[in-house]
């Protein structure tokens, strides 16, 4: 159970108002051209651009808490070092690339570089990778959590709250009510490592009362666990938030320079969040739903004030990643997927229509979310099936798009991303249907995210040797 004083309750309603009343603001400098819509103009700059990165990609605060609970500082090799690596690849590699390209979406990218028949098949493999789900159950949980309220009630209601102001304002308004969510996640977070020291002591106090598994660098698990996580960060490289801000950058230099000092605030807010999890593993240490380390553990360490901007900033925390996703999720609707089937090879039809499909498309997004979020009720169930079931097709056909060394003809793009994805999904569904012991059977026991990125990989190279064999110089 948590309490809230009055200012407490005040300062979380004042913290929701904030971000409409920042969201709608925003909204009044939105031009109606699509490119500004889904783009901004394409002015970020390198503040706004770190900003926005920043707290789009640092969503699962709660799934963080239970995994730091579970096994301590190994939150950090699972859910930050495979990150970063992508993160610091993403900006040598790709970044200037993408912006320079001028595309809007990542299935815009895919119909250039092979046909509208793989730019829809992407579209769609998109729309499922960004579905905010998972954020949309956490949001949930913690306002119920707050203001005591039943679980769908919940979900519903900060949804709503949540992207309420994108129908009008669009990336714009994203953009800036993540620049106001950044300042307040971090603020939350530092206020409770303080107080926790002071309340209990320093690391003393975490090596007398963790178990010594929980400050290694495997928190008990084992290589291959570790190892599918590192898998499952690839995601970086196909995430379309990633893409967008890019494409939304003034330009290639702040693109790069934007994701490169990104990596440093990740760091940073990992420590955080890290040192948070041994706290309430080692203050609380017979929790019985790690889920909740965060909160309780503010429950136990806080005062009055300084408890209601810690719940600010993990509520900002998710937030920033739901209101981001569930715009990317819209405009996949209403530009790469009906804009597509509407117009034959045009990828456009008028803007109005491509705006309007995208308002639609926030209302279509948030249902499915809410759904998924009550028939999947866990966080890291959510990004594991997403991840394996998607990035296996997804990632190769992309890379190769961007490289020239690496091109295939369309045919094979098409096939390497359907089959790395059905492949990855059946071995995902199969083990989840024979179940032994708790332990999903997959295929020859192999994680399915592998046979799935395997089959996408050879695909792909019987490609590169029939494109080098028609073109030899």
């Amino acid at each position: 159970m948590v309490h809230f004083s009055l200012v407490d309750s005040l300062l979380i309603l004042l913290y929701f108002a904030a971000v409409v009343f920042v969201g709608f603001r925003a909204a009044r400098r939105q031009r109606n051209e699509t490119d500004d819509f889904l783009l901004a103009g394409r002015t970020l700059t390198l503040p706004m651009f770190v900003a926005t990165l920043v707290s789009t990609w640092y969503g699962g605060i709660l799934g963080v808490g239970e995994f730091s609970y579970r096994f301590g500082i190994s939150n950090w090799v699972v859910f930050g070092v495979p990150y970063y690596l992508f993160a610091l690849v993403f900006a040598l590699f790709l970044a200037k690339k993408v912006r320079a390209t001028h595309h809007v979406t990542i299935p815009d990218k895919l119909e250039a570089s092979y046909d509208r028949r793989t730019a829809l098949l992407g579209g769609v493999l998109t729309f499922v990778l960004v579905t905010p789900a998972a954020y949309v159950l956490m949001l949930g949980v913690l306002v119920q959590l707050i203001f005591g309220i039943d679980l769908t009630t919940s979900l519903v209601l900060a949804t709503i709250i949540t992207v309420c102001y994108l129908y009008w304002g669009g990336f714009r308004s994203d953009v800036w009510a993540n620049a106001f969510e950044f300042v307040m996640m971090f603020l939350g977070f530092a206020l409770i490592i303080p107080f926790a020291y002071i309340k209990f002591g320093g690391l003393d106090f975490i090596q007398s009362n963790v178990p010594t598994l929980h400050l290694s660098w495997h928190g008990g698990n084992s290589w291959q666990f570790i190892t599918v996580w590192f898998f499952i960060a690839l995601w970086t490289l196909v995430d379309p938030a990633f893409h967008q801000r890019c494409y939304a950058a003034k330009d290639g230099a702040t693109a790069q320079r934007g994701i490169l000092i990104s990596i440093l605030f990740w760091f940073c807010f990992d420590f955080m969040t890290s040192m948070a999890g041994l706290y309430a593993r080692a203050a609380l240490p017979t929790l019985e739903d790690p889920a909740f380390s965060y909160p309780l553990l503010a429950e136990i360490t806080l005062p009055s004030v300084a408890k209601g901007l810690f719940y600010i900033g993990m509520l900002a925390t998710i937030m920033s990643t739901l209101s981001s996703l569930m715009f990317i999720s819209a405009s996949t609707i209403g530009r790469d997927i009906v804009g597509r089937l509407g117009h034959g090879s045009s990828i456009m039809g008028s803007e109005q229509r491509v705006n309007r499909w995208t308002k639609i498309g926030l209302v279509l997004s948030a249902l499915f979310s809410i759904l998924l979020s009550l028939i999947i009720p866990s966080v890291v169930k959510i990004w594991y099936t997403i991840g394996t079931a998607i990035i296996p097709g997804l990632l190769v056909p992309l890379m190769a798009s961007y490289f020239e060394p690496l091109k295939i003809s369309s045919r094979f793009a098409f096939w390497a991303m359907l089959l790395g994805c059905v492949v990855s999904t059946s071995s995902l569904v199969y083990g989840q249907l024979n179940i032994t012991n708790g332990v999903p059977a997959y295929w020859l026991g192999v994680e399915p995210m592998y046979p799935g990125l395997l089959i996408s990989l050879m695909t792909w190279a019987i490609g590169r040797i029939s494109y080098r064999m028609r073109n030899p110089t």
